[in-house]
């Protein structure tokens, strides 16, 4: 009984946080600057018991997706609290009643682009598989891949991408974000400048076009899953030039030209995958537009 009441004032107090009815101000708003320093410590620190708890879970399947579980609300729920103290509003950009539908957009997009990437790749030659299929596998990364991908967007998009816009307008968010998140990429084992260029390109900006138009953090974090989940959960292949990671229902590997195929790096150097994401890139920032969603710098 005790459990039950516990886990409804958890519940509670999540649809608390999430409420889109006005906040009733309690404190003045803090400067952008302000916000953006807090708030990114704060998701740095989130990201960093995340990969504690990926670390225990490890290549277990339900220990990854009740790992993913945990980071994924957890994520989402110091987030929430952080701009409804920070900045007295309600969390319009995580508004509960459009989460469903923008995560399934988002998804089924990142799966899309993925896997039309994938296939001029292997339409030339550049993949292959070794070893059997792996159900265990492909659940395992999808519990990896959602803490993921909820933590990352929560950062560069909720928390860089949308304070830097404040200060710098819609074209700076894009390029600060855009940088720092191919920068980060720089930290994996088999990393390149050139890949890092390309993830900032085909990820940072892709993922900070989608925010522009949608104004929810639902769809690049859907886009993020979707791309990430069909790269190692699906055809098994390197991730970001990080291999040291579950495999999962395939294994496969790439050979021929590191333009064609990534190389070392994955298929998020490819060349293919540049020329894929910069379709939707081009559309969502065009849709941005017509919006009304570019800003000026302040």
């Amino acid at each position: 009984m005790d459990l039950t009441k516990q886990a409804a004032r958890f519940t509670a107090r999540l649809s608390t946080l999430f409420a889109q009815t006005p906040v009733v101000a309690s404190r003045r708003v803090r400067p952008a600057a302000v916000r953006l320093v807090v708030s990114a410590v704060a998701l740095i620190a989130v990201m960093g018991a995340a990969a504690g708890i990926r670390a225990v879970a490890g290549a277990d399947p339900v220990l990854s997706l009740i790992g993913g579980a945990l980071v994924t609300v957890g994520a989402l729920a110091a987030y929430a609290a952080l701009v409804r103290a920070l900045e007295q509003r309600p969390v319009t950009e995580l508004d509960p009643g459009r989460a469903r539908r923008d995560l399934s957009v988002g998804t089924l997009t990142g799966l899309a682009l993925f896997l039309a990437a994938f296939a001029l790749i292997a339409l030339f030659g550049g993949y292959d598989t070794e070893g059997g299929v792996s159900v265990g596998g492909a659940i395992t990364v999808f519990g990896l891949m959602t803490g993921v991908a909820v933590t990352e967007e929560l950062l560069f998009r909720g928390v860089l991408f949308r304070l830097v816009e404040e200060l710098a307008g819609t074209k700076g968010a894009l390029a600060v974000s855009a940088v720092l998140f191919g920068g980060l990429h720089l930290l994996n084992p088999d990393a390149t400048v050139w890949g890092a260029l390309a993830i900032a390109v085909e990820g940072g900006v892709m993922l900070g076009a989608a925010y522009a138009a949608t104004r929810s953090l639902w769809v690049p974090i859907g886009l993020h899953l979707g791309w990430n989940y069909a790269l190692s959960g699906i055809v098994g292949v390197t991730v970001s030039g990080d291999d040291t990671g579950p495999r999962g229902l395939l294994q496969g590997v790439l050979s021929g030209p590191e333009a064609l195929t990534g190389g070392a790096f994955g298929p998020e150097a490819s060349l293919f995958a540049i020329l894929v994401c910069a379709v939707p890139t081009v559309y969502c920032l065009r849709a941005a537009g017509r919006r009304g969603r570019i800003t000026a710098r302040a």
